[in-house]
C-alpha cells in the first residue's frame, strides 16, 4: 500500500516577480524550533549569545552581499531558533533590476551554505517572506527585528 504524501501549499504572492527590486521581510526557522543557533541572556538583550552555528549563520548573512553584487542585507538578528532579515535587491539607475536569481534562489543559496559548512540542515525546508511596500511597515518591521531578542519570552518561536 502505498502512502499519499502531504500536498504542500504554495505560500508566495501569486504572479509575483520575486526578482523585482524592492524590499523583503524574510524569516527562516530551525527543524523543529531546536535553539541550535544561540540563546537570549537576560531580559533586556539586545543581541543573543551565538552558538558555534550561530556564528555560521551570521558570517554567511555578510557573504550575501558580496555574493550578489544587486542585494544588501539591510537589518537582521539570529536569535536561538530562527532568523530574521531584510533583503533589499537593488535596481540600477534606469529603474530596472539588475538581478537575475530570485528571493527562493538566494535563500536556498544561503541555506545550502551553511548546510555545506556544517554537515547537516538547520533549516525548514520552506520559508516566510513579506514585500515590504511602504516606509511605514518598513520601519514597523526593523523595531519587530531590532527588539526580537529583548522580547524572546513572548515570541511565537519561543519554546
Amino acid at each position: 500500500m502505498q502512502r499519499e504524501l502531504p500536498t504542500r501549499k504554495n505560500i508566495r504572492l501569486n504572479n509575483y516577480d520575486y526578482s523585482t527590486a524592492g524590499y523583503y521581510f524574510i524569516t527562516m526557522c530551525v527543524k523543529d524550533k531546536h535553539e541550535m543557533l544561540g540563546n537570549v541572556v537576560g531580559t533586556n538583550c539586545v543581541r543573543p549569545r551565538l552558538s558555534e552555528y550561530g556564528i555560521i549563520v551570521e558570517k554567511e548573512i555578510s557573504v550575501l552581499a558580496n555574493t550578489y553584487d544587486a542585494v544588501a542585507i539591510d537589518k537582521y538578528i539570529v536569535m536561538p531558533n530562527h532568523i530574521h532579515m531584510i533583503i533589499v535587491i537593488k535596481s540600477d539607475s534606469s529603474g530596472r533590476t539588475q538581478f537575475v536569481p530570485t528571493i527562493s534562489r538566494i535563500i536556498k543559496q544561503f541555506k545550502g551554505s551553511i548546510t555545506k559548512q556544517i554537515g547537516f540542515s538547520l533549516w525548514q525546508p520552506r520559508f516566510h517572506d513579506h514585500i515590504i511596500r511602504d516606509e511605514a511597515e518598513y520601519q514597523r518591521i526593523w523595531q519587530y527585528i531590532d527588539e526580537n531578542p529583548a522580547r524572546w519570552a513572548e515570541d511565537d518561536y519561543y519554546i
